[in-house]
């Protein structure tokens, strides 16, 4: 059904004061899938994963250009379709869900009015006939409140669940091909089964063929059944399922499986809090409805608190009640033995330079219209009044501390892969020198390879600086490998909270069982398993 050919992909970069250049981005690729089939795509930030999956599509996004190779989908070379042809098949026979679903979604119009778009446009359905569709596909995808849900607005749901609204906007059309760019980074662990679990029996039930990309090998071997490796833009590996994640023929294929959990011993609590939150509830806009719930938790100077929980459990609320983006109703924030103004417009200079906070949608966390160089120099100018080449070499500094490097220093945002524009957002909070770094799923974007250097060089200026970090995350083995101690969220409240070795150890309340369960393991089968013991537990309940 898709055929690619000997594909090149090129871009012009502009280099200050040089002739324009071309760079290959992806060197002759070749792959091919059949109806009903998952190729994932697998590789580090940078490879070519999303810019190959969007040539499906016969699309180049940000200059870049398809300057080599076929590309046939449904029997014919789509490069030749010409724009009448390409606006037919597009949204019609192959869809795309983006990584950032915050960054794709129209914020001005509901989400059942952006979901059903697609079918409407092309004549798949009328306008009852796809809302009934949009409905059973919310429900599918474990949304909450499916009949109503797509009256609200994208900023009116959590990160993950606009992730699955994505997803479903996906479907609604029944393509013959999806192409899927990391459609669960941005969720949780228990909701991603649920997610991955739809995805493969949409496939099955409608014999979809889909592309999958990801870094994150054990949820591409729950869904795909071949496997190709990229790196640098060239194919380093492809071969079935199994044999990549157990007999893999070259050495990066090896690293990028036998990635290992970064062995962190955990630091005993000393000196007093550098930030003490004390029974905080907070609610959004007035409401009546509180997302956090009398939440109290403490971080002592260099050490991790982890916040985790599912999508829409109010780690990230709690994490703007603390920066003072959502005043609390109740409550206090005290940060280095003050207390912390509840709005954000009320607190110092200082107040800001101390707490800093990495989001977790680079994409729509950096003004497109600045350069690397720009956006990681701001704060040494506003903080430290650093101007001419002493900015520059911090900067520079702190591109190589990130494991970028100077050539990335008058790039702007949309010339950089999904991780690089989250490494840069790491490199912009450094530059305060803070007291405090929340960090709101800041290695959710990279392949397992770059998070892990990103987590050892947080380890490393923790050691060195004795920077606090409050680090939100789904992701249980960063928990393991980055944290102190741990605090479960539910529903806006702390169900469980105390030092690391203390809350991942048995005997477990309901929910963190839930939570240590949904880790997905290198395995093929593993995730029928997970699902079948969560039906036994379900009849057993």
């Amino acid at each position: 059904m898709l055929d690619i050919r000997n594909l090149r992909i090129e871009a012009t970069v502009y280099p200050p004061g040089e002739d324009p250049q071309n760079i290959v981005i992806v060197d002759d690729v070749s792959l091919s899938l059949q109806k009903g089939k998952v190729l994932g795509l697998i590789g580090e930030s940078g490879a070519g994963k999303s810019t190959i999956g969007l040539s499906s599509m016969a699309y180049g996004r940000g200059g870049v250009r398809i300057t080599g190779g076929e590309i046939f989908l449904n029997g014919r070379d789509i490069r030749k379709a010409g724009i009448g042809g390409l606006r037919q098949l597009r949204g019609r026979e192959v869809c795309y869900v983006a990584q950032s679903a915050a960054a794709a979604f129209n914020p001005a119009h509901q989400l059942m009015d952006q979901v059903v778009e697609a079918a409407l446009e092309h004549g798949v359905a009328g306008r009852a006939e796809a809302e009934k569709r949009a409905v059973r596909l919310f429900r599918k995808l474990s949304l909450p409140d499916p009949d109503n849900i797509g009256r609200r607005y994208p900023h009116q749901v959590s990160g993950g669940q606009l992730q699955r609204v994505m997803t479903a906007m996906a479907l609604c059309p029944e393509p013959d091909l999806i192409v899927f760019d990391e459609p669960t980074t941005a969720l949780d662990v228990t909701t991603q089964i649920d997610v991955l679990a739809a995805i493969k029996d949409a496939i099955r039930d409608t014999g979809v063929a889909a592309l999958y990309i990801t870094h994150d090998l054990a949820v591409v071997a729950q869904v795909s059944d071949e496997i190709m490796v990229l790196r640098h833009g060239k194919l380093v590996e492809w071969g079935d399922t199994q044999q990549i994640i157990t007999k893999p023929r070259r050495e990066y294929t090896n690293q990028l499986v036998s990635v290992h959990e970064i062995e962190h011993k955990e630091k005993e609590p000393v000196g007093e809090p550098v930030l003490k939150v004390e029974g905080v509830t907070a609610a959004y806009g007035g409401t009546a409805i509180d997302v956090l719930k009398n939440v109290s938790v403490e971080i002592r100077p260099g050490q991790t608190l982890a916040v985790v929980g599912e999508s829409g459990s109010g780690k990230s609320t709690l994490a703007r009640a603390i920066t003072g983006l959502l005043p609390p109703r109740e409550g206090a924030i005290h940060f280095d033995g003050r207390t912390l103004p509840a709005r954000l417009a009320d607190r110092t200079r200082d107040d800001l330079r101390e707490l800093q906070m990495i989001y977790q949608m680079a994409d729509v966390a950096m003004n497109p219209r600045q350069t690397v160089g720009t956006i990681i120099g701001r704060p040494l100018e506003f903080y430290f009044g650093l101007r001419g080449r002493e900015r520059d070499r911090k900067v520079s500094e702190l591109l190589d501390k990130i494991e970028m490097g100077d050539g990335f220093v008058d790039r702007y945002p949309a010339e950089l892969s999904g991780g690089q524009k989250q490494r840069v957002c790491i490199a912009r909070a450094l530059a305060a020198s803070p007291k405090l770094i929340i960090c709101d799923e800041v290695t959710s974007a990279l392949d397992p390879l770059v998070a892990n250097g990103i987590l050892r060089l947080l380890l490393e200026l923790q050691e060195e600086e004795q920077v606090a970090y409050l680090f939100i995350t789904h992701d249980l083995a960063t928990v393991k490998s980055i944290a102190d101690a741990i605090a479960v969220m539910y529903r806006g409240a702390v169900v469980r909270y105390g030092p690391k070795s203390e809350v991942l150890a048995p005997p477990f309340d309901d929910y963190t069982d839930l939570l240590l369960s949904s880790v997905p393991e290198m395995e093929i089968g593993w995730l029928e398993k997970a699902i079948a013991g969560r039906k036994m537990e379900s009849a057993g309940n």
